[in-house]
C-alpha cells in the first residue's frame, strides 16, 4: 500500500501537472469503484484544478467550487501519467481523469477491486473521509505521547491505524520500529520517555529520508515504480536476510493478513516473537532466541546429514 513517502511524491508530480488545468472528464472503467452517488464524477468536466493534497492515505484533487475528486489507492492501486488518452480496455485499468496536457490513470493489479473514489463537495464532506490520525510529520513530542496513550495497543498496530496515526502503513511502521529499536509488539502503555522520543524522532527521520529518496529516485518524470519492497530498506520484506546495523538475520512475525518484520537483536534483546498459528503448530515448543532457533535447524538438518 502507498505509504506518506510514497503519496507525497504522487501529490508533488500530479499538482506538477495538473496546477490551473481544467478537467476535460471522468472515465470509469469499474463502477465498483465509485464510492459516492452525488454530484457525480463529471461534475469535474470544465473545472479548474485549484489544489492537490493528501488526506491520511488518501490523493485529493481539489476543483473550482469546493468539488474534490478523493482516490484511496488501498493496497495494489497505483496512479500513471498518460500524455494520450488511454483506452481502459483492461481489468486492471479502473479510471482516467482526463485533462488538455494529459491523463491520470488509475489501475488496480490483482482480482480484488479495494481501491476506491469518492466526489464530494465541500470541505466538511472532505473531512468526513480523514480517519482522523495524528500528521506524524508535524506532531511534537507531547501530542505523538498522547497518541501513544489514548489505547493500549502494540506499536506496530498503533503506528498503522488510520484513526491515530496518517499515512503510515506495514513497510515504514517495520523500518521506524527497527530505526527506534523498539519490538513491534511492545505495547503502547509501558513505553519508557527516553523510548517515546526515540520512536517520535524515528518517525520523523524515517519518512522524510525515504520521501528525500523517492523524490530523487523520480526526478521530473511521473513517479512509476510505487513498491513497499525496496532493496534499500533495513528489515521490511527482508525476511532471513542479515540486519544491516549488526548482521543478525532478519525475522518475521505473522498476524491475521499482515506480518511485521524485525531484527532480534537490535529490537527485542535477542528475543524471538512467536505468532499464535506457528505456536500452535509446534505446540509452545517456539524456539526463543536466535541462538535457540539456529541450534533447531541445525538438528533438522542433522539425520538428513547422517543418511548421505
Amino acid at each position: 500500500m502507498p505509504e506518506l513517502p510514497d503519496l507525497t511524491v504522487y501529490v508533488e508530480a500530479i499538482a506538477h501537472r495538473l496546477a490551473g488545468a481544467t478537467c476535460l472528464g471522468v472515465r470509469i472503467g469499474n463502477p465498483f469503484l465509485l464510492r459516492t452517488v452525488a454530484p457525480p464524477p463529471a461534475a469535474a468536466a470544465g473545472r479548474r484544478v485549484v489544489g492537490v493534497r493528501r488526506v491520511g492515505k488518501r490523493v485529493v484533487l481539489a476543483f473550482e467550487d469546493d468539488l474534490f475528486l478523493v482516490i484511496h489507492l488501498m493496497i495494489a492501486g497505483r496512479l500513471h501519467w498518460k500524455v494520450k488518452p488511454p483506452r481502459l480496455a483492461g481489468r486492471a485499468e479502473l479510471a482516467a481523469f482526463e485533462f488538455g496536457r494529459g491523463s491520470l490513470l488509475l489501475t488496480e493489479a490483482g482480482s480484488r477491486r479495494r481501491a476506491g473514489l469518492w466526489v464530494v463537495e465541500g470541505e466538511a464532506a472532505l473531512a468526513a473521509l480523514d480517519p482522523g490520525g495524528i500528521e506524524p510529520l508535524e506532531a511534537d513530542r507531547a501530542s505523538f505521547a498522547a497518541v501513544l496513550a489514548r489505547e493500549r495497543h502494540t506499536l506496530k498496530r498503533t503506528l498503522t491505524d488510520p484513526h491515530l496515526v496518517a499515512g503510515i502503513g506495514n513497510a515504514y511502521s517495520d523500518e521506524i520500529l527497527h530505526r527506534a529499536r523498539l519490538s513491534p509488539l511492545q505495547l503502547t502503555t509501558h513505553l519508557e520517555p527516553e523510548e517515546i522520543d526515540r520512536l517520535h524522532a524515528a518517525v520523523g527521520t524515517v519518512l522524510r529520508e525515504w520521501t528525500v529518496r523517492l523524490r530523487a529516485e523520480s526526478g521530473d518524470d511521473f513517479p512509476e515504480k510505487v513498491t513497499a519492497f525496496r532493496p534499500e530498506m533495513a528489515v521490511h520484506g527482508r525476511f532471513g536476510l542479515p540486519c544491516p546495523v549488526c548482521g543478525a538475520p532478519v525475522q518475521r512475525l505473522a498476524y491475521a493478513a499482515n506480518e511485521a518484520n524485525y531484527c532480534a537483536v537490535c529490537q527485542t534483546g535477542g528475543r524471538l516473537l512467536a505468532d499464535r498459528a506457528l505456536s500452535r503448530l509446534m505446540r509452545g515448543d517456539w524456539p526463543r532466541t536466535l541462538d535457540e532457533l539456529e541450534e533447531r535447524k541445525r538438528s533438522l538438518r542433522a539425520p538428513s546429514a547422517a543418511g548421505e
